[in-house]
């Protein structure tokens, strides 16, 4: 794990990147905030979490990261020590935590529950959306991490999703405080992760449906070797793709406000 400071003092403020090392953008972003040298107001810590994994373009070498948390310092498994390293690092920080996806091409943030905190920080930050995704899954940051939104700023490994992840950066410094600066404030659309759509074994997958759209009940969403996967109510995808995950197409969501 590699973690470059900005500021005296203990880190308040925290941007997290390679968390999955087949997600290259967020390192983009931390390389340009520290050639760019900030001057901050706060304790800044930039950091490269898995750059074991990053070096080999794998998502992961022994166990996913953000499935770990909150790690265990004498695992065997690299990333399950590794969590408990940055469980450490990162308690009482404001933390954005930067991925990509297979997905989207647009960034939206993710939260386990919107609260006083993230309520205040996601308008500020250059967004379409924000989604509750709750216990869904287990083991993610959102087990160590009080103060944390989850970026996905754009398909994987393109440019786009590193100018995003840049931009995204910037934005959470200066509505922490961090960096000097008016904040940016945006209408938010709001959803909440309902279900996880799971594959069964197949040879081919596809997906039908755009993200963050709705499908109505009766539509084909997917299919699995030509058998189509119908909705029996509505709801919106998030994170529906063929291959972004090997046991699930993604997730059903249902959008419960805005965020003003």
């Amino acid at each position: 794990m590699r973690v470059e400071r900005f500021g005296d003092g203990l880190p308040e403020v925290a941007i997290v990147a390679a968390i999955h090392g087949d997600e290259p953008c967020g390192v983009t972003a931390v390389e340009r905030l520290l050639a760019a040298d900030l001057s901050v107001r706060r304790p800044v810590a930039l950091v490269v979490a898995n750059e074991a994994a990053l070096e080999r373009g794998e998502r992961f070498l022994e166990a996913d990261l953000n499935r770990s948390f909150p790690g265990d310092s004498e695992s065997e498994a690299h990333e399950v020590r590794l969590a408990a390293d940055l469980a450490d690092l990162l308690a009482d920080c404001e933390t954005l935590a930067i991925h990509s996806t297979r997905s989207h091409a647009e960034p939206f943030g993710v939260v386990e529950r919107l609260d006083d905190w993230s309520r205040r920080i996601a308008p500020a930050l250059p967004l379409e959306s924000i989604v509750e995704s709750g216990h869904l899954v287990d083991g993610r940051l959102f087990a160590s991490v009080d103060r944390l939104i989850e970026v996905e700023a754009g398909h994987q490994g393109t440019a786009a999703a590193a100018e995003n992840a840049h931009r995204i950066a910037l934005a959470f410094l200066t509505a922490t405080g961090a960096l000097p600066g008016t904040p940016l404030h945006r209408e938010l659309p709001v959803y909440r992760l309902t279900e996880d759509i799971q594959k069964r074994p197949a040879d081919e997958y596809e997906v039908h449906v755009e993200n963050f759209q709705q499908v109505a009940a009766g539509d084909a969403f997917a299919s699995q070797d030509d058998q189509p996967l119908t909705a029996e109510e509505p709801f919106y995808p998030v994170l529906l793709s063929a291959d972004g995950y090997e046991s699930r197409f993604g997730y059903a969501a249902e959008r419960v406000g805005t965020l003003r």
